[in-house]
Protein backbone atom coordinates (compact mmCIF):
# COMPACT_ATOMS: atom_id res chain seq x y z
CA UNK A 1 0.00 0.00 0.00
CA UNK A 2 2.87 2.50 0.76
CA UNK A 3 4.33 2.49 -2.42
CA UNK A 4 0.86 2.94 -4.55
CA UNK A 5 0.29 6.30 -1.98
CA UNK A 6 3.68 7.14 -2.01
CA UNK A 7 3.30 7.23 -6.13
CA UNK A 8 -0.27 8.56 -5.91
CA UNK A 9 0.99 12.04 -3.73
CA UNK A 10 4.33 12.00 -6.63
CA UNK A 11 1.86 12.25 -8.80
CA UNK A 12 -0.73 14.87 -7.45
CA UNK A 13 2.26 17.02 -6.51
CA UNK A 14 3.70 16.51 -10.25
CA UNK A 15 0.43 17.62 -12.18
CA UNK A 16 -2.76 18.56 -11.13
CA UNK A 17 -1.88 20.75 -8.19
CA UNK A 18 0.44 22.63 -9.86
CA UNK A 19 -1.90 23.27 -12.52
CA UNK A 20 -4.60 24.16 -9.68
CA UNK A 21 -2.19 26.34 -7.67
CA UNK A 22 -1.01 28.14 -11.08
CA UNK A 23 -4.73 28.98 -11.79
CA UNK A 24 -5.12 31.10 -8.61
CA UNK A 25 -5.06 34.38 -7.93
CA UNK A 26 -4.15 34.59 -3.79
CA UNK A 27 -0.98 33.50 -3.87
CA UNK A 28 0.48 36.62 -5.55
CA UNK A 29 -0.84 38.65 -2.09
CA UNK A 30 1.89 37.04 -0.30
CA UNK A 31 4.47 36.12 -2.64
CA UNK A 32 7.28 34.68 0.07
CA UNK A 33 4.73 32.41 1.39
CA UNK A 34 3.37 31.53 -2.08
CA UNK A 35 7.46 31.00 -3.05
CA UNK A 36 7.99 28.67 0.25
CA UNK A 37 4.64 26.65 -0.71
CA UNK A 38 5.96 25.83 -4.38
CA UNK A 39 9.49 25.37 -2.92
CA UNK A 40 7.69 22.78 -0.84
CA UNK A 41 5.31 20.80 -3.30
CA UNK A 42 8.46 20.20 -5.16
CA UNK A 43 11.09 18.70 -2.81
CA UNK A 44 7.88 16.67 -1.63
CA UNK A 45 7.09 15.58 -4.88
CA UNK A 46 10.60 14.25 -5.55
CA UNK A 47 11.16 12.35 -2.28
CA UNK A 48 7.13 10.33 -2.60
CA UNK A 49 8.86 9.35 -6.29
CA UNK A 50 11.93 8.19 -4.60
CA UNK A 51 9.79 6.72 -1.65
CA UNK A 52 7.65 5.10 -3.80
CA UNK A 53 10.54 3.39 -6.28
CA UNK A 54 12.11 2.33 -2.47
CA UNK A 55 9.32 0.90 -0.77
CA UNK A 56 8.28 -1.01 -3.95
CA UNK A 57 12.24 -2.64 -4.80
CA UNK A 58 12.11 -3.67 -1.41
CA UNK A 59 8.33 -5.04 -1.78
CA UNK A 60 9.48 -6.89 -4.01
CA UNK A 61 12.16 -8.91 -2.16
CA UNK A 62 9.78 -8.93 1.22
CA UNK A 63 10.58 -11.97 2.81
CA UNK A 64 7.41 -12.49 3.76
CA UNK A 65 6.68 -13.66 0.23
CA UNK A 66 8.02 -16.11 -1.45
CA UNK A 67 10.78 -15.16 -3.43
CA UNK A 68 11.10 -15.38 -7.32
CA UNK A 69 13.29 -15.17 -9.93
CA UNK A 70 11.40 -12.44 -11.41
CA UNK A 71 11.23 -11.00 -8.02
CA UNK A 72 14.79 -10.16 -8.59
CA UNK A 73 14.42 -8.87 -11.80
CA UNK A 74 11.75 -6.58 -11.08
CA UNK A 75 14.02 -5.37 -7.81
CA UNK A 76 16.56 -4.28 -9.45
CA UNK A 77 14.91 -2.92 -12.42
CA UNK A 78 12.86 -0.58 -10.11
CA UNK A 79 15.76 0.26 -8.23
CA UNK A 80 17.76 1.00 -11.58
CA UNK A 81 14.73 3.73 -12.23
CA UNK A 82 15.04 5.21 -8.72
CA UNK A 83 18.71 5.94 -9.26
CA UNK A 84 18.39 7.38 -12.55
CA UNK A 85 16.04 10.05 -11.33
CA UNK A 86 18.56 10.77 -8.56
CA UNK A 87 21.66 11.09 -10.86
CA UNK A 88 18.97 12.71 -13.80
CA UNK A 89 18.17 15.56 -11.37
CA UNK A 90 21.46 15.89 -9.55
CA UNK A 91 22.92 15.75 -12.94
CA UNK A 92 20.67 18.75 -14.34
CA UNK A 93 21.12 21.26 -11.25
CA UNK A 94 24.83 20.61 -11.84
CA UNK A 95 24.82 21.21 -15.45
CA UNK A 96 21.96 24.43 -15.05
CA UNK A 97 24.27 25.94 -12.11
CA UNK A 98 27.43 25.40 -14.40
CA UNK A 99 25.63 27.01 -17.55
CA UNK A 100 24.01 29.92 -15.82
CA UNK A 101 27.35 31.07 -13.88
CA UNK A 102 29.16 31.21 -16.65
CA UNK A 103 26.68 32.89 -18.89
CA UNK A 104 26.40 35.51 -16.50
CA UNK A 105 30.38 35.52 -16.16
CA UNK A 106 30.99 36.07 -19.71
CA UNK A 107 27.63 39.26 -19.72
CA UNK A 108 29.65 40.63 -16.94
CA UNK A 109 32.64 40.48 -18.41
CA UNK A 110 31.02 42.31 -21.22
CA UNK A 111 29.18 44.58 -19.24
CA UNK A 112 32.30 46.24 -17.31
CA UNK A 113 33.97 46.28 -21.14
CA UNK A 114 31.19 48.02 -22.69
CA UNK A 115 29.47 50.58 -20.11
CA UNK A 116 30.64 53.30 -17.58
CA UNK A 117 30.98 52.65 -14.06
CA UNK A 118 28.70 54.53 -11.79
CA UNK A 119 30.87 56.07 -9.06
CA UNK A 120 28.32 56.46 -6.47
CA UNK A 121 26.58 53.04 -7.02
CA UNK A 122 29.36 50.45 -6.22
CA UNK A 123 28.37 47.76 -8.97
CA UNK A 124 26.20 49.30 -11.31
CA UNK A 125 27.69 50.12 -14.71
CA UNK A 126 25.52 51.97 -17.38
CA UNK A 127 24.97 51.74 -20.62
CA UNK A 128 25.26 54.12 -23.24
CA UNK A 129 22.17 52.73 -24.98
CA UNK A 130 19.10 55.14 -25.92
CA UNK A 131 16.13 52.07 -25.04
CA UNK A 132 15.57 52.28 -21.65
CA UNK A 133 17.01 49.23 -19.92
CA UNK A 134 17.45 47.92 -16.15
CA UNK A 135 18.67 44.78 -15.01
CA UNK A 136 20.64 42.90 -12.57
CA UNK A 137 23.28 39.95 -13.09
CA UNK A 138 23.50 38.25 -9.46
CA UNK A 139 26.38 36.27 -8.26
CA UNK A 140 28.05 35.26 -4.93
CA UNK A 141 30.60 37.97 -5.94
CA UNK A 142 30.76 40.90 -8.65
CA UNK A 143 27.09 41.27 -8.94
CA UNK A 144 26.16 43.91 -11.42
CA UNK A 145 22.87 46.52 -11.69
CA UNK A 146 22.71 47.73 -15.23
CA UNK A 147 21.01 50.80 -16.50
CA UNK A 148 20.89 52.41 -19.79
CA UNK A 149 21.50 55.99 -20.59
CA UNK A 150 17.73 55.93 -21.42
CA UNK A 151 16.65 54.82 -18.22
CA UNK A 152 18.65 57.88 -16.98
CA UNK A 153 17.09 60.01 -19.41
CA UNK A 154 12.99 58.98 -19.05
CA UNK A 155 12.74 58.16 -15.13
CA UNK A 156 12.96 61.28 -12.76
CA UNK A 157 14.91 60.37 -9.45
CA UNK A 158 12.27 58.54 -7.31
CA UNK A 159 11.26 56.57 -10.25
CA UNK A 160 15.18 55.46 -10.83
CA UNK A 161 16.21 55.15 -7.38
CA UNK A 162 12.87 52.41 -7.04
CA UNK A 163 14.20 50.58 -10.12
CA UNK A 164 17.44 50.19 -8.26
CA UNK A 165 16.17 49.19 -5.12
CA UNK A 166 13.89 46.53 -6.91
CA UNK A 167 17.17 44.67 -8.66
CA UNK A 168 19.46 45.31 -5.44
CA UNK A 169 16.41 43.67 -3.72
CA UNK A 170 17.07 40.58 -6.18
CA UNK A 171 20.71 40.73 -5.75
CA UNK A 172 20.80 41.12 -1.72
CA UNK A 173 18.10 38.41 -1.34
CA UNK A 174 19.75 35.78 -4.16
CA UNK A 175 16.50 35.72 -5.84
CA UNK A 176 18.39 34.05 -8.85
CA UNK A 177 18.61 30.57 -7.53
CA UNK A 178 14.76 30.05 -6.77
CA UNK A 179 14.75 30.26 -10.68
CA UNK A 180 17.87 28.01 -10.89
CA UNK A 181 16.34 24.98 -8.35
CA UNK A 182 13.13 25.33 -10.33
CA UNK A 183 14.68 25.36 -13.80
CA UNK A 184 17.03 22.45 -13.03
CA UNK A 185 14.12 20.42 -11.98
CA UNK A 186 12.24 21.64 -15.11
CA UNK A 187 15.60 20.56 -17.38
CA UNK A 188 15.46 17.14 -15.39
CA UNK A 189 12.29 16.19 -16.23
CA UNK A 190 11.02 18.02 -19.18
CA UNK A 191 8.04 15.71 -20.57
CA UNK A 192 6.34 16.00 -17.18
CA UNK A 193 2.65 17.72 -17.56
CA UNK A 194 2.58 21.55 -16.67
CA UNK A 195 6.45 21.24 -15.03
CA UNK A 196 6.98 24.71 -15.86
CA UNK A 197 4.20 25.82 -14.04
CA UNK A 198 6.41 26.56 -10.87
CA UNK A 199 8.94 28.16 -12.58
CA UNK A 200 6.94 30.55 -14.53
CA UNK A 201 5.19 31.35 -11.10
CA UNK A 202 7.94 32.11 -9.46
CA UNK A 203 9.72 34.50 -11.84
CA UNK A 204 6.48 36.35 -11.11
CA UNK A 205 6.90 35.92 -7.62
CA UNK A 206 9.98 36.97 -7.10
CA UNK A 207 9.52 40.57 -9.36
CA UNK A 208 6.33 41.07 -6.57
CA UNK A 209 9.11 40.49 -3.74
CA UNK A 210 11.07 42.83 -5.30
CA UNK A 211 8.45 45.50 -6.05
CA UNK A 212 7.39 45.35 -2.15
CA UNK A 213 10.96 46.27 -1.30
CA UNK A 214 11.28 49.40 -3.67
CA UNK A 215 7.78 50.59 -2.60
CA UNK A 216 8.75 50.57 1.00
CA UNK A 217 11.79 52.56 0.46
CA UNK A 218 10.39 54.63 -2.33
CA UNK A 219 6.52 54.56 -2.48
CA UNK A 220 3.81 52.95 -4.91
CA UNK A 221 3.88 55.79 -7.14
CA UNK A 222 7.52 56.45 -8.64
CA UNK A 223 7.74 52.19 -8.80
CA UNK A 224 4.43 51.83 -10.95
CA UNK A 225 5.67 54.89 -13.19
CA UNK A 226 8.99 53.38 -13.93
CA UNK A 227 7.35 49.89 -14.44
CA UNK A 228 5.40 51.45 -17.30
CA UNK A 229 8.46 53.24 -18.49
CA UNK A 230 10.45 50.22 -18.80
CA UNK A 231 7.44 47.34 -20.01
CA UNK A 232 9.33 47.51 -23.70
CA UNK A 233 12.55 46.26 -22.32
CA UNK A 234 13.85 42.64 -22.96
CA UNK A 235 16.08 41.33 -19.92
CA UNK A 236 19.41 39.04 -21.06
CA UNK A 237 18.84 35.08 -20.54
CA UNK A 238 20.60 34.61 -17.05
CA UNK A 239 19.82 37.92 -15.42
CA UNK A 240 16.97 39.42 -13.94
CA UNK A 241 14.77 42.14 -15.07
CA UNK A 242 12.19 44.51 -13.80
CA UNK A 243 9.41 43.99 -16.41
CA UNK A 244 8.50 40.33 -16.15
CA UNK A 245 4.36 40.47 -16.13
CA UNK A 246 4.44 43.91 -15.92
CA UNK A 247 0.55 44.40 -16.15
CA UNK A 248 0.05 41.79 -13.17
CA UNK A 249 2.12 43.79 -10.77
CA UNK A 250 1.02 46.80 -11.50
CA UNK A 251 -2.89 45.70 -11.23
CA UNK A 252 -1.20 44.34 -7.02
CA UNK A 253 0.61 47.98 -6.63
CA UNK A 254 -3.01 50.03 -7.60
CA UNK A 255 -4.31 47.64 -4.69
CA UNK A 256 -4.26 49.10 -0.84
CA UNK A 257 -1.13 47.38 0.71
CA UNK A 258 -2.14 45.09 3.39
CA UNK A 259 -0.86 41.95 5.08
CA UNK A 260 -2.32 39.12 4.05
CA UNK A 261 -1.84 37.47 7.09
CA UNK A 262 -4.47 34.69 6.42
CA UNK A 263 -3.22 34.17 3.11
CA UNK A 264 0.33 34.28 4.59
CA UNK A 265 -0.22 31.52 7.03
CA UNK A 266 -2.43 29.32 5.22
CA UNK A 267 0.54 29.16 2.37
CA UNK A 268 3.17 28.26 5.27
CA UNK A 269 0.82 25.76 7.31
CA UNK A 270 0.10 24.07 3.40
CA UNK A 271 3.50 24.06 3.05
CA UNK A 272 4.62 22.35 6.00
CA UNK A 273 1.86 20.12 5.66
CA UNK A 274 2.89 18.59 2.24
CA UNK A 275 6.53 18.00 3.45
CA UNK A 276 5.60 16.21 6.69
CA UNK A 277 2.46 14.67 6.69
CA UNK A 278 3.11 11.86 3.92
CA UNK A 279 6.77 11.58 5.80
CA UNK A 280 5.19 10.45 9.43
CA UNK A 281 2.11 8.71 8.06
CA UNK A 282 3.74 6.89 5.31
CA UNK A 283 7.22 6.71 5.18
CA UNK A 284 7.95 6.16 8.88
CA UNK A 285 5.88 4.07 9.38
CA UNK A 286 7.55 2.09 6.04
CA UNK A 287 10.83 2.43 7.66
CA UNK A 288 9.89 1.12 11.08
CA UNK A 289 8.31 -2.06 9.10
CA UNK A 290 11.33 -2.80 7.12
CA UNK A 291 13.86 -2.69 9.51
CA UNK A 292 11.74 -4.80 11.34
CA UNK A 293 11.49 -7.62 8.82
CA UNK A 294 15.58 -7.50 8.33
CA UNK A 295 16.06 -7.79 12.06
Amino acid sequence: MTPILLGAIGVLLAHPLPALLGLMRWPYRVPRAAIVLWQAMAVAAVLAVLGAGLSTALWLVSPDDRLQWWHVIAHFLVLALTAFVVVRLCWSAWTVARDTRERRRRHREMVDVLAEVDRAEPGMRILLEHRPVAYCVPALRNSRVVVSSGTLDQLDDAEFAAVVAHERAHVRHRHDLVLEAFTALRTAFPMVPRGDTPLEQSRVLIEMLADDRARREHGTLPLARALVKLADQRTPAGALGATTATTLRLERLSAQPRTHAVEAVFAYALAIAVLVVPTVSLAVPWIFHAWQSVI
